[in-house]
């Protein structure tokens, strides 16, 4: 049996070699099937991952250092969704690091979760110019990335990190202040949803940690339940 690299040698030196029709028609339909042709709904984690990383859909690619995908544990019961990468988060393609990702380390800390123990991405999946808030189209170009991580995650609960996270989880422009105390629903798969604020704002502003406390707490009685 010819294997297809002696084929692709012998092709090279200039050799004809007969193949069985049913054959090269098996050949040629496992080379035309690449990843970039499966539908984003239907990729496993590589294939996502991939895609993410080569995306050029909006014009946040140009000035991107890497793509910022995702990380933890991919069978977690919690998935934490925030905004989008900062510089650090950029330059290192983790979400949450620097200075808010050790206050998210610590408020996973008190409620016994482990960093590693749950999964975290962004909306967005490459820095906004200037830390800027994410434009509407940049956002629905990273959706379906976004929407198959939960697919592929099938968490018990998403926490939305800030404003931005909420408001385009939920598809609402209601202020994070009027969407915190309440549970949503991501209506694609009916898992429970709870808004709570970024831990940038709550660097910023530290007399809000009760309140993050507090949605902490719900969100831990509906996984416990």
């Amino acid at each position: 049996m010819i294997t297809r690299s002696r084929l692709s040698y012998l092709k090279a030196l200039g050799v004809d070699v007969w193949v069985r029709r049913e054959r090269a028609a098996v050949s040629t339909a496992a080379e035309i099937r690449e990843p970039a042709t499966v539908a984003v709904n239907e990729m496993d984690w590589d294939e996502l991952s991939a895609a993410v990383a080569g995306c050029t859909k909006c014009g946040l690619h140009q000035g991107r250092s890497q793509t910022v995908f995702g990380v933890g544990n991919r069978d977690a019961d919690w998935m934490l969704i925030g905004e989008a990468p900062g510089a650090e988060e950029d330059r290192q393609g983790e979400p949450f690091v620097g200075r808010a990702g050790q206050l998210l380390n610590a408020m996973l800390a008190a409620i016994g979760l482990e960093r590693s123990a749950v999964y975290i991405a962004n909306i967005l999946k490459c820095r906004p110019p200037s830390n800027r808030d994410p434009k509407p189209e940049e956002a629905l170009c990273c959706e379906p990335y976004l929407q198959r991580q939960i697919a592929l995650v099938k968490p018990r609960i998403i926490l939305a990190l800030g404003r931005i996270a909420a408001q385009n989880l939920l598809k609402t422009q209601t202020p994070i202040g009027r969407m915190r105390g309440k549970i949503y629903e991501y209506e694609r798969l009916k898992i429970p949803i709870v808004v709570t604020y970024h831990p940038a704002y709550l660097l910023r502003s530290p007399t809000q940690k009760a309140r993050a406390w507090e949605d902490l707490l719900t969100a831990r009685r509906l996984v416990a339940i």
